[in-house]
């Protein structure tokens, strides 16, 4: 048994594991990703489960949060943040404080694009001393329908190694570091990997992988926010050791730079070079965005998945997923391909 196997086990019984479920409690979801895309996943997953827990990158080093990380040498705030506003109540209070904390300063000076909640939460931060701590605070604060968790309690760096960024030398292999030149390289991504790359997992994450019953990889950059999290040694034993099933759910399109050109079954096969040891579930798709279903079915069962169809994107104004229909493909997927817990 490895040293980390044993600290998994170590977690289950300590402190830190979220305590047991209770009869007639519902589904305990651990929803993984980071920027919009998981946004959009916690918007449909606090629609069917009171107990929801996202685990959110770190890796962003661009914009505000890129700002705070350097200055201040904290943990990047802005998908903890964009996290926390999803999970957001719908009454007035929810709704205010979502839209304070997503509130971007404009000005000539320093607070230019600075978000609110960014600032928010670094305070918290300097102040406690304890980042799950202060996100807890800032969460009930919100009136937040959920927890959020950072993946690792240190900042991370995502580097690439991209065939053709330089278009000058369309075959040449070079690294491409931080996560938004990553997001937006004009060439092929061929693996990344974080520095450090041994990064300690948040003790929280990990327990609450373990004692989930559903657990929600996707949808997001694919390069930048969700094969991040199979890069944390202790959050991917977790991720295989679990008995809860998983879930992993779709782009509705290839993103611009990181994965132009990328077809469905494309996306599970980086993904699978990643975390070979991995096996999935579900694989989730808007029945709209794949071309050739004997392939992306092909693909998903070398992961040991079933591929689940279903309209989950909005009508009009770009691919963004519709709220509701994903709300619903989850419930669908949780009460079909599980079993019928006791929440039901």
């Amino acid at each position: 048994m490895t040293s980390r196997s044993i600290r998994l086990r170590r977690l289950r019984r300590s402190g830190h594991a979220p305590l047991s479920r209770r009869r007639g409690a519902q589904p305990k979801v651990v929803a993984l990703g980071g920027g919009h895309g998981l946004s959009a996943s916690l918007a449909a997953l606090r629609r069917i489960t009171g107990d929801l827990t996202a685990v959110v990158t770190v890796a962003d080093d661009g914009g505000s949060s890129g700002r705070l990380r350097e200055e201040l040498g904290v943990l990047p705030p802005g998908d903890l943040r964009k996290a926390l506003a999803a999970l957001c109540g719908d009454d007035d209070w929810g709704q205010t404080w979502a839209r304070v904390i997503q509130h971007r300063f404009q000005s000539e000076g320093d607070l230019h694009e600075h978000a609110v909640g960014n600032l928010l939460i670094v305070a918290l931060w300097e102040q406690l001393g304890d980042p799950v701590q202060a996100l807890d605070l800032v969460g009930r604060l919100l009136g937040a329908h959920g927890r959020v968790l950072p993946m690792s309690a240190v900042p991370l760096e995502l580097q690439a190694l991209v065939r053709g960024h330089d278009p000058t030398r369309p075959d040449e292999i070079g690294t491409v570091r931080g996560q938004a030149t990553v997001a937006l390289t004009p060439g092929d991504v061929q693996s990344v990997h974080l520095v450090p790359n041994d990064p300690p997992a948040v003790p929280e994450a990990v327990a609450a992988v373990l004692d989930a019953d559903w657990v929600v990889l996707g949808p997001g950059s694919w390069f930048s926010s969700v094969i991040p999290h199979l890069l944390v040694p202790e959050l991917l034993d977790a991720l295989v050791e679990t008995k809860a099933r998983r879930v992993l759910s779709l782009n509705l399109a290839p993103q611009p730079g990181e994965t132009e050109g990328f077809s469905p079954q494309r996306h599970l096969e980086v993904l699978g070079r990643h975390a070979p040891k991995l096996a999935l579930d579900v694989v989730l798709a808007d029945e709209a965005a794949v071309p050739d279903r004997t392939l992306l079915a092909e693909a998903a069962k070398r992961l040991g998945a079933a591929v689940e169809l279903a309209p989950v994107a909005s009508l009009g104004g770009g691919p963004k997923h519709d709220p509701e229909l994903l709300a619903a493909a989850y419930d669908r997927i949780f009460r079909m391909h599980g079993r019928i817990g006791p929440w039901r």
